[in-house]
């Protein structure tokens, strides 16, 4: 009776431990990596359209998200059931070109010279669709967008403000001014920025959007299609002027514009596209792996934690994310415009005016080498038109060089675009409109995932020139040095300086530590073609004006230059005086 008592009662504990665990979830094994990480995967937007919106549903698949509480913890794994939506996906650029320091080239094979830039990773591609209502709804972001802005009529910063609590299109009356990430998005570097409004293809794809360039007859520059944003720069630009961060469309480039004064005390106006839908695109979520790598959650991007650590010339900086063997994973690659705008945190900047916000552009999760640094992207800026500049994200301030002094003349957050290799002596002035500061030399901070596809070979650009060389004999050098010739490397961070703070007193521009001497620039090798064509800068001093106008301008090694304005080969350039007038 015992043993049989003794039988039941086992049976009776093993059924309820039966019980017991078919109750519980039992994980299957997931493959292990070296280390967290998070792949993007993208699916298509659910469109509505019956009411024209659209929900994202872009998805982080097989995503390992870190637990930094406790050490060892491994983090969990999800599969595709439990996958993190993408607030903010990064759309790529369109740039399908290759090109090497001066001009485009056939995309290179991995371990070629310049293997890695924008073109060769093909990202996630813009998806529009027209609705066929005045609005556009981007099927990566989630957002709808106004799809025909007032081109006739520009808006000062306070009116695009108060036009979007009463603007109403398509039964909608939600819009918004967008953000700075918010608008950067429409962002296309298969744009390209010529002599002429004719000659130029804008930064934003046209198919869908409603562009126009600048009212050249009322006195504009062509170039001048800046959209607002409704991202106030938490410092102050020039003398202390209040700043607003914009788009300019015409040719590829965010900068601070001042908010309520223009050219001449005019105020400033800009143009305006409303935008609704998807309230978190562009706000981050970064999560610390544990490994010296950081995920943004928000965009499904890995990023190094530290930087380079040494600032380096553009073909450098390609060479040293491809050779990137980090965290345990050897993919790492130099970013793209947008991918580096994404981390770029606009209520941070070193001169903020309010000392809690003071410090460089980027969230303090990351760790930086200079306060004042910029950081290269492998996205090529070709403009007017030539190929030799790439694009930066300013996470210091974005100077200009007035009276040999720095001044902050775009904010920090800008993005704009130094020549590819050269020596920063030979631009002691700056260069352009706002006398940019050029350094370069800049940062490197490499980042992995979203699942690019490779790209090598290919047909070359034909829409970009290679650079204008003087020819022998010419008084004046005009244009960047020739690619190849010794280049003098500014000395790394500690090093003394001050610039320029907003409203403060000037104080002398630090110079270019490790700088002996201008690098010597010169025509192509004997036996070459002959590059024809005025140089940009001379192009540049006559926007706006007419033939036999006065003009000056500065030449990248500091010669200061005056003449008028006469066509050249169908440009409308800056003739120096004493120089033969060139027949049209």
């Amino acid at each position: 009776m015992r043993n049989t008592l003794s039988i039941i009662l086992l049976c009776s504990l093993l059924a309820l431990f039966l019980v017991a665990c078919s109750s519980q979830d039992i994980e299957a094994p997931v493959e292990q990596t070296s280390a967290n990480s998070a792949v993007q995967k993208v699916q298509p937007i659910a469109v509505d359209a019956e009411n024209n919106s659209a929900e994202a549903v872009n998805k982080v698949s097989k995503t390992t998200i870190p637990t930094i509480s406790q050490e060892g913890d491994e983090g969990l794994t999800t599969d595709d059931s439990d996958a993190v939506t993408l607030s903010s996906v990064v759309v790529d650029t369109g740039q399908t070109s290759c090109y090497d320091d001066t001009q485009a080239v056939v995309c290179p094979e991995k371990g070629e010279t310049y293997y890695g830039q924008d073109a060769q990773y093909v990202g996630v591609q813009p998806s529009y669709v027209d609705n066929g209502d005045g609005t556009v709804t981007d099927l990566n972001t989630g957002l709808m967008w106004h799809q025909t802005p007032d081109l006739e009529n520009k808006s000062t910063y306070p009116g695009a403000v108060a036009g979007a609590d009463t603007f109403a299109l398509a039964g909608y009356d939600d819009w918004r001014l967008p953000t700075i990430k918010e608008l950067y998005s429409l962002m296309d570097f298969s744009g390209r920025t010529g002599r002429t409004a004719a000659a130029s293809v804008p930064f934003i794809d046209t198919d869908y959007f409603d562009f126009e360039y600048g009212n050249e007859s009322a006195g504009e520059r062509f170039i001048d299609a800046q959209y607002w944003t409704s991202t106030e720069y938490v410092g102050a630009t020039y003398n202390g002027d209040a700043t607003v961060f914009g788009v300019n469309f015409a040719d590829g480039r965010i900068k601070g514009y001042p908010r309520d004064t223009g050219p001449g005390g005019r105020p400033k106006t800009n143009f305006v596209r409303y935008v609704r839908g998807n309230p978190d695109y562009g706000v981050n979520n970064f999560v610390e792996n544990g490994d010296g790598a950081i995920t943004d959650l928000a965009t499904g991007l890995m990023w190094q934690t530290s930087d380079s650590g040494v600032s380096l010339n553009w073909e450098e900086a390609l060479a040293y994310a491809e050779n990137l063997e980090f965290a345990g994973y050897d993919d790492w690659r130099l970013p793209n415009a947008k991918e580096l705008q994404s981390i770029v945190d606009y209520t941070r900047a070193p001169a903020a005016l309010e000392a809690a916000q003071r410090g460089p552009a980027i969230d303090p999760i990351f760790d930086i080498s200079e306060t004042e640094s910029w950081f290269w992207t492998g996205t090529t800026h070709v403009d007017g038109p030539f190929a030799n500049k790439a694009v930066y994200l300013a996470f210091g301030q974005a100077n200009g060089v007035y009276s040999g002094n720095l001044i902050d003349v775009h904010g920090a957050g800008a993005q704009r675009s130094d020549p590819k290799s050269g020596d920063p002596a030979d631009y002691a002035d700056g260069f352009g409109p706002q006398n940019d500061e050029r350094r370069i030399f800049n940062y490197v901070r490499a980042v992995r995932g979203g699942e690019p596809e490779i790209f090598t070979g290919g047909e070359v650009d034909s829409g970009t020139d290679s650079n204008y060389w003087p020819q022998p004999g010419d008084a004046q050098q005009q244009g960047p040095p020739h690619a190849g010739a010794q280049q003098q490397r500014p000395a790394q961070p500690g090093g003394a300086g001050q610039q320029i703070q907003p409203g403060g007193a000037q104080q002398q521009r630090p110079p270019q530590p490790g700088n002996t001497g201008r690098r010597q620039g010169g025509p192509p090798n004997a036996g070459s073609p002959q590059q024809q064509g005025p140089p940009q800068e001379a192009i540049y001093a006559c926007v706006g004006l007419s033939e036999n106008a006065s003009c000056e301008f500065t030449t990248p090694f500091g010669t200061e230059i005056k003449g008028t304005c006469a066509i050249v080969q169908a440009d409308l350039a800056c003739i120096p005086q004493g120089q033969p007038r060139p027949s049209s």
